[in-house]
């Protein structure tokens, strides 16, 4: 079984996207599956303070607000 979601993504991240794919000799829905696949099997939560899920990751080229 497999479900749907509607993921939308800045235009520059899904440029990038679709060339990682296409390098990696995938379609998009196939690469995102594998780099969310890899994300879950790892452990923990990718991009965020020792995996703290509860923290907020700061957004790529801004910086990081104080915790409230």
């Amino acid at each position: 079984m497999t479900k749907h979601v509607n993921l939308r993504l800045p235009d520059d991240l899904h440029e990038l996207a679709v060339a990682a794919a296409a390098t990696d000799d995938r379609s998009l829905n196939s690469w995102l599956i594998s780099v969310v696949r890899r994300a879950v099997e790892a452990g923990g939560t990718p991009n965020r303070p020792d995996g703290d899920s509860a923290t907020s990751a700061p957004l790529r080229g801004k910086p990081a607000s104080p915790p409230a």
